[in-house]
């Protein structure tokens, strides 16, 4: 995922300013950005620390590696309501888990998900936006 802002007025001094607030990003993602050098200030790799000006263009590119390897891969038929670069969002049956525990440790939403996810070639970690308990059906939404 590649993230653009360009500077239109004097609000912000500071690329962190940024980030930060058209963002809306943690601390702890920026500093994984900057430590993976995926921050760039017109095309350059930024500080998040430098100074910005009108017309200067902001970019971050969001493509980590990240380890899911902790979910066992199980194929489901998934019933997926929407999807792109940045969610999947799913039509929860009642009566599965959404996260693998002792009861659930291979029949789980997000067991569904890794297989999907590995069908894919997606290396991303699982993340359920929102919390179902197990007889609830409702969307669920993954980043």
């Amino acid at each position: 995922m590649n993230l653009e802002y360009t500077v239109v007025d004097n609000k912000y001094q500071t690329v962190k300013n940024i980030l930060k607030n058209e963002f809306n990003m943690s601390d702890r993602l920026i500093l994984k950005l900057k430590t993976n050098k995926k921050i760039l200030l017109n095309n350059t790799i930024a500080y998040i620390n430098d100074l910005v000006k009108l017309n200067d263009k902001i970019n971050v590119i969001i493509d980590f590696i990240e380890d899911s390897s902790n979910i066992i891969p199980v194929k489901m038929n998934l019933d997926i309501i929407y999807e792109d670069e940045a969610m999947l969002i799913i039509n929860k049956p009642a009566n599965i888990a959404v996260h693998p525990s002792i009861l659930h440790y291979e029949n789980s939403l997000s067991n569904g998900v890794k297989y999907y996810f590995d069908k894919l070639g997606l290396k991303k970690k699982i993340r359920i936006v929102n919390r179902l308990d197990k007889d609830t059906s409702r969307n669920c939404y993954f980043c």
